[in-house]
């Protein structure tokens, strides 16, 4: 990879660690359209999935003591079955023949049925993003086990956990530090399962040949995490989350008209 792509990569992997903390955006959801730009969307989201794990892990030191064991065990385990669900199902989409094929601009483009879903899903919650608050979606905590299904697995599908995880957990009173935390804690769970799926399909082999762009995508989320870490106190972005959210938005398009 030229220097370029790995800065680029380094810049938007620092920014999604550091938007985690202020915003309902999670690393996985800003990391993958870059991951995408580069790599095969198989690989993209194993890659993502590894950078997830250890800035997770990573976290989970900073600010795990603060996580509320009781919502972990009852939104967590059942997101482990919904990732293992999820990342099946991502198996099978990337051995089914593309959807379309077309020429335009003098060059030849591919629709396939991963791409499509996983463009799907960045629209989806890019949009659901750009709500305003009063609009997002909340349910109550007497479903908080479906929600943790849900969440593992879109997770386990293509790395989108955080929104859904979130509109389960806000109703729940707790504190920004277990919010987070527990949060957090969930999400390594799912990332495990998630990548030991994938495992069997080689992309995570393939995966950790791209060293240089996972070592960038980690040390500089870890670097993005310390700095949210000091400034947890601090407002949401609300402007950048919008900004964010559009540019998801138009990669999602580029990605279901298979440009990328």
């Amino acid at each position: 990879m030229t220097t370029a792509s790995l800065f680029l990569i380094g810049i938007v992997a620092f920014l999604a660690a550091l938007l985690t903390f202020f915003s309902g955006f999670g690393l996985g959801t800003l990391l993958l359209p870059v991951f995408l730009a580069f790599f095969p969307v198989d690989i993209a989201i194993a890659m993502t999935g590894i950078v997830h794990l250890v800035n997770n892990l990573f976290k989970t030191g900073l600010i795990g003591r603060h996580a509320d064991w009781r919502v972990v065990i009852r939104f967590g385990l059942p997101a482990l079955a919904g990732a293992w669900g999820g990342a099946l199902l991502l198996g099978t989409l990337t051995h089914l023949k593309p959807i379309l094929e077309y020429t335009l601009w003098d060059a030849d483009w591919t629709i396939s049925p991963v791409k499509l879903i996983v463009a799907v899903l960045m629209a989806g919650f890019a949009i659901l993003e750009l709500l305003p608050q009063d609009k997002q979606p909340q349910f109550p905590p007497s479903i908080l086990p479906v929600g943790g299904v849900l969440s593992g697995f879109f997770g386990g599908l293509s790395g989108h956990q955080g929104a859904l995880r979130s509109a389960f957990l806000i109703r729940l009173g707790l504190n920004k530090e277990a919010f987070i935390a527990s949060g957090i804690l969930i999400a390594m769970g799912i990332d495990i399962v998630r990548l030991a799926t994938y495992e069997p399909a080689g992309w995570i082999d393939l995966a950790s040949r791209e060293w240089p762009a996972l070592t960038t995508g980690i040390c500089a989320a870890m670097a993005g995490a310390v700095f949210g870490r000091i400034g947890l106190k601090k407002m949401t972005l609300t402007r950048i989350q919008q900004f964010v959210a559009v540019a998801i938005l138009a990669m999602a398009i580029a990605l279901a008209l298979g440009w990328v």
